[in-house]
């Protein structure tokens, strides 16, 4: 049950990133949720872990994350898209 929850979560994350920011996340349900897991392991990396914990996700440093992911991955598939 747990490893739902984290999937969830994960997505939410990822999902909440994209729309924060205004850009789509490519994959859909699972890009939202491999954005949502590097974002968590990236924001968690660099802020550290504070704020509210959820499926074992820090969620205000996941989401910081989770934008900076996105906004990695769109600007790469916005590059290639011109060449």
């Amino acid at each position: 049950m747990h490893i739902l929850w984290v999937l969830i979560i994960g997505g939410l994350i990822g999902w909440l990133a994209g729309a924060l920011i205004g850009r789509d996340v490519p994959g859909g349900i699972i890009g939202n949720i491999i954005a949502g897991f590097v974002g968590a392991w990236l924001g968690g990396y660099l802020l550290g872990d504070w704020g509210p914990v959820v499926a074992g996700f820090a969620i205000i440093p996941a989401v910081i994350g989770a934008i900076v992911v996105v906004l990695i991955v769109s600007a790469i598939l916005r590059s290639t898209r011109r060449v």
